[in-house]
C-alpha cells in the first residue's frame, strides 16, 4: 500500500510529509506507533523522522493498538518542524536522515495524543541484529 504524501505550508516554504502505522511492543502490551517523515526541499533533501507513540488509553475490547484511531494532524506535523528547525534540521541538506527520538524529545515535545518515542527505532535495530 502506498502512503499519501501530504502538503504543509510553513516558514515560507512547502513541506511534504508522510506518516506511517506501526506497533511496537511495551510494557501496557501492543501500542500504535506512527512513524513521520518530513522533506522541505525535495525527495533528495534532508528528511526529518520522528516516531509517535499514541497515547489513547486501553480499550475496553482489549488490546489497544487494535481500536487505537490516532493519527497526526497538520497541527502535529507543524509542531515537529518548529521543534527539529530549532534544533539543528537542516531541510535543505541534501541526503541524510534528521532523527527526534527518545525521552529528552517526549518532553520537550508536547503534543496532544502523542509521545516522540524511541520504541520503533530500537526494535527495529533488535530485529536487524
Amino acid at each position: 500500500m502506498r502512503s499519501r504524501l501530504r502538503r504543509l505550508y510553513a516558514h515560507d516554504r512547502q513541506f511534504a510529509w508522510t506518516a506511517r502505522i506501526d506497533h511496537v511492543r511495551t510494557g501496557q502490551g501492543l501500542r500504535r506507533c506512527i512513524r513521520v517523515r518530513v522533506w522541505g526541499a525535495g525527495k533528495n533533501s534532508r528528511a526529518l523522522q520522528v516516531d509517535l507513540l499514541s497515547t489513547a488509553p486501553r480499550s475496553a475490547w482489549g488490546d489497544p493498538a487494535m481500536t487505537d484511531g490516532a493519527y497526526p494532524e497538520p497541527k502535529h506535523v507543524r509542531a515537529l518542524v518548529d521543534h527539529a528547525l530549532a534544533h539543528g534540521w537542516q531541510p535543505d541538506e541534501i541526503g541524510g536522515t534528521f532523527v527526534l527520538a527518545g525521552a529528552g524529545e517526549a518532553e520537550a515535545l508536547p503534543l496532544p495524543g502523542f509521545v516522540v518515542t524511541d520504541l520503533l527505532l530500537l526494535a527495529e535495530r533488535r530485529s536487524a541484529d
